[in-house]
């Protein structure tokens, strides 16, 4: 919960939602209260699929209309996924999408070695940007 920063709160995990006819189990809900609105994240442990995205559409589209409170604003609907095809990307929903969107997530942590690389990296990069803009 704190990775995802300030104002989460928990709501459910397997949360049902029901149509006519069927029902769905949101993998995590949560709500911000500084953003007011719901979070919803879906759990893939596979490559990211244009069935994913139409899922998660759908699931956002319905908790607007069956959970959102009139002053809340539009759900936001987040894939986490172990890999993802930008092409999928481009021509799905997500490339327009305000409410959904797709991130990979590393299944094994990164060796200590690697974290100090890439910190030592980014703190380049940071310096670097900051030299051309007083230039």
């Amino acid at each position: 919960l704190l990775e995802l920063g300030r104002g989460f709160s928990f709501v459910a995990r397997q949360m049902r939602i029901s149509t006519e006819t069927s029902d769905f189990f949101l993998d995590l809900v949560f709500y911000n209260y500084i953003l007011k609105c719901f979070v919803i994240i879906d759990l893939k442990t596979d490559k990211l699929t244009h069935q994913d995205i139409g899922q998660m559409d759908m699931y956002v589209r319905m908790f607007d209309d069956l959970k959102r409170a009139q002053d809340d604003n539009p759900t936001i609907g987040i894939i986490l996924c172990t890999d993802k095809d930008e092409t999928i990307v481009k021509y799905s929903v997500l490339n327009d999408s305000k409410q959904i969107f797709a991130s990979k997530y590393m299944t094994v942590l990164p060796t200590e070695e690697e974290l100090a690389y890439e910190l030592e990296r980014n703190q380049s990069m940071l310096m670097d940007n900051v030299s051309q803009t007083k230039e």
